[in-house]
């Protein structure tokens, strides 16, 4: 400990590590979430997150807004469009009702999803590919 007069050596903080955040279950918010570190969402939660880490909407929880993490695994009920950066994980109660664009995606047998789907290209790519109906015709 420094006192009055004494600097601090900066080995004397203990190392910055990635935290967790946690929406409990029976809440309910609305808002923006945004930063970096890890959130998992077992309540309700109403509005824009985008984090710098990794996402984890809980099974029973519901959230309706637009996503945006490195990883997002859903197990609850999404509402809005989700992108990730790596991997998207639906697993077998997770339902999403929006678009998901994703480098990598993991379907689980019972999960639910309405909407469009990009995954496994990257930015450049997705531009060059021609759509079925116009490679079939010559168009």
């Amino acid at each position: 400990m420094a006192f009055l007069g004494q600097s601090m050596q900066k080995d004397q903080f203990p190392s910055a590590e990635i935290k967790d955040s946690l929406i409990a279950p029976g809440l309910a918010i609305e808002g923006k979430i945004e930063g970096t570190g890890h959130v998992r969402i077992a309540g309700r939660f109403k509005g824009e997150v985008s984090v710098k880490g990794d996402l984890t909407i809980e099974q029973g929880a519901h959230i309706s807004g637009e996503i945006r993490a490195e990883n997002i695994v859903v197990r609850g009920e999404v509402e809005g469009n989700i992108y990730a950066t790596s991997l998207v994980e639906l697993s077998e109660f997770g339902v999403l009702s929006g678009d998901l664009k994703a480098s990598s995606l993991t379907v689980a047998s019972g999960s639910r999803m309405r909407g469009k789907v990009e995954f496994g290209w990257n930015e450049g790519e997705a531009q060059k590919v021609v759509p079925i109906e116009s490679a079939a015709f010559g168009i």
